[in-house]
């Protein structure tokens, strides 16, 4: 798994719209990788992304969530939550590995990491079961890490 200090990887994946991402990660991101669409867990974790995107988008930080589902899931998910960040579509595990997440199932593995100038910053294991708070700690940690350099 990718750790702080490392070199981001070169990525590219479908967004709930069809169209071809690549995320830029000299700036600062927070991409989050979650196990499915609609379960529990993963509803919070959205949630809790979406209430925190205006801040984010306020310190320049753009959000990314990943699951191996699809295009056409990831499209109703985002609609019936009202997300408006991007969801990544690795249908075919490609930002899995490069992240170098355990998927067992194919699912992956909650885990958020937060990129800036090329490389990672910070790595979160979040709760599996109630990763409710989750975004607002990424959002205070990116800010002082990556915006104001600290």
């Amino acid at each position: 798994m990718l750790e702080a200090g490392d070199p981001a990887p070169d990525v590219s994946a479908q967004n709930q719209y069809g169209e071809t991402v690549t995320p830029d990660f000299s700036e600062p991101t927070v991409v989050y990788f979650y196990p499915e669409d609609f379960t529990g867990g993963c509803t919070i974790e959205a949630r809790d992304f979406q209430e925190a995107y205006p801040q984010f988008r306020e310190g320049g930080i753009t959000v990314y969530g990943v699951s191996t589902d699809d295009v056409e899931t990831h499209a109703e998910f985002a609609d019936e939550e009202g997300l408006l960040y991007d969801l990544l579509a690795d249908t075919d595990g490609a930002l899995v590995e490069a992240f170098g997440v355990d998927a067992p199932d194919g699912r992956p593995n909650r885990r958020t990491f937060v990129l800036a100038d090329g490389e990672v910053k910070a790595v979160y294991d979040p709760d599996r079961a109630d990763p409710s708070g989750h975004a607002e700690e990424v959002l205070h940690d990116t800010r002082n890490e990556c915006v104001q350099g600290g």
